[in-house]
């Protein structure tokens, strides 16, 4: 089958920021017209229908992590430092994976709650006297930081700046940039608190990746090696401050444009774990995951030829009229099973209890204290790059 028809004018650029701005259009073009796209000019193919992205993820032995789910970064060929999990393929990610997962674990996540709770009234009740504040800055992406940090060992007085890295890095594509700066993926930011942490110990992630030990994918028990703990560090911080920032920013911005939807949440707060998953639904932070196939795969629109790179768009999924009924209403009671923006699969992201416990308790604690506000779009900052879409400021009146 055809992948595009000829003289078509559909064209989707990744890095093409205007578009970017509002995708969505195009998006369901894509998956009416060509369920499986070819972008000539970048050399890349893509998924846009909810169930052919899930069968992408699902399909790990064809479809691999291995030179990274970022289009850009596949394409450069790159060697990804040992213990970059969500780079790596089994049996490598199945071990470092469960290293991860067992320090990770729910019950970790249930304690946090009480500190996550402290944080968002700690940023917001010094704002109740206020005319109005920054979603993002004055909230959400202090409370990213500060809990991520606190969870890592990062001293408090550090956490911001490191969050001002992370969404500086995530910004700007390395296609762009013409370079990769490969400190950023090795952990070279944080190795004087790892360094610390040998000789300081405490109740932190950071120290736990420092003792657990496991047994490697070639049988051997052992601790992780310094480059290990350093990358899932990084890992760990940069999605911890960029991901839960972003959903806490959509929020802002969603129940702003959709005060009716608000108003339920306010008259009957049970709803709001799933006005999370709507949220996230309707506005995932990250946009697509790119995969690099070593053998054909073939998919309702076609053949994904071996040694090709596959975006799969979340984005597009997410409103896909053929899983989830008039896809472009917002509605906080819908319950959306089967939303992809975590992923699918061994590579569903290890951390989305952390940002949907957040999501809700920060919604929570919004809507006690400022059951209504208006967003300043004139002022409101969307910042999309290749593979995330969210604002850098988000001003409300209150």
């Amino acid at each position: 089958m055809s992948v595009v028809q000829e003289g078509t004018d559909l064209y989707w650029d990744p890095y093409e920021i205007d578009l970017n701005m509002d995708p969505y259009p195009l998006l369901r073009r894509i998956r009416d017209e060509a369920p499986l796209y070819y972008n000539e000019r970048y050399d890349f193919y893509a998924l846009t229908r909810a169930a052919d992205v899930e069968h992408a993820f699902v399909d790990y032995k064809r479809l691999i992590n291995g030179k990274s789910d970022v289009l850009e970064l596949i394409q450069s060929g790159i060697d990804w430092p040992k213990g970059f999990f969500i780079f790596e393929d089994p049996p490598q990610h199945t071990k470092h994976r469960g290293v991860l997962s067992r320090i990770f674990t729910p019950k970790r996540m249930v304690e946090l709650e009480p500190d996550v709770r402290a944080f968002c009234a700690q940023c917001l009740d010094p704002l109740m006297e206020s005319d109005g504040f920054d979603f993002v800055e004055d909230f959400g992406g202090l409370v990213a930081a500060r809990v991520i940090g606190m969870m890592l060992g990062i001293p408090e007085r550090d956490q911001m700046a490191i969050r001002a890295h992370v969404e500086d890095n995530i910004r700007h594509s390395p296609r762009d940039e013409g370079e990769i700066d490969m400190g950023n993926f090795a952990g070279d930011l944080y190795a004087e608190y790892v360094d610390w942490r040998v000789d300081h110990p405490s109740d932190d992630l950071m120290t736990g990746l420092l003792n657990v030990e496991f047994e490697d994918e070639e049988g051997t028990v052992r601790k992780l090696t310094r480059e290990e703990v350093l990358t899932s560090v990084t890992l760990l911080s940069g999605a911890g401050n960029e991901t839960t920032a972003k959903l806490i920013g959509w929020t802002g911005k969603l129940l702003s444009d959709h005060p009716d939807e608000r108003r339920r949440l306010v008259e009957d707060p049970t709803l709001i774990p799933d006005a999370i998953e709507e949220i996230l639904r309707f506005e995932p932070p990250g946009m697509q995951n790119a995969r690099y196939a070593i053998e054909d795969v073939e998919f309702e629109g076609g053949v994904v030829p071996a040694d090709s790179v596959v975006v799969c768009s979340m984005a597009s999924a997410n409103r896909d009229e053929r899983r989830f009924p008039d896809p472009d209403r917002f509605d906080v009671g819908r319950k959306p099973k089967g939303h992809l923006t975590f992923a699918f699969g061994i590579h569903f992201c290890l951390g989305a209890a952390l940002a949907r416990l957040q999501g809700r308790v920060a919604l929570e604690e919004v809507l006690k204290r400022f059951p209504e506000w208006t967003v300043d779009d004139a002022k409101a900052e969307l910042v999309p790059s290749p593979t995330t879409r969210g604002f850098k400021t988000l001003p409300v009146a209150i």
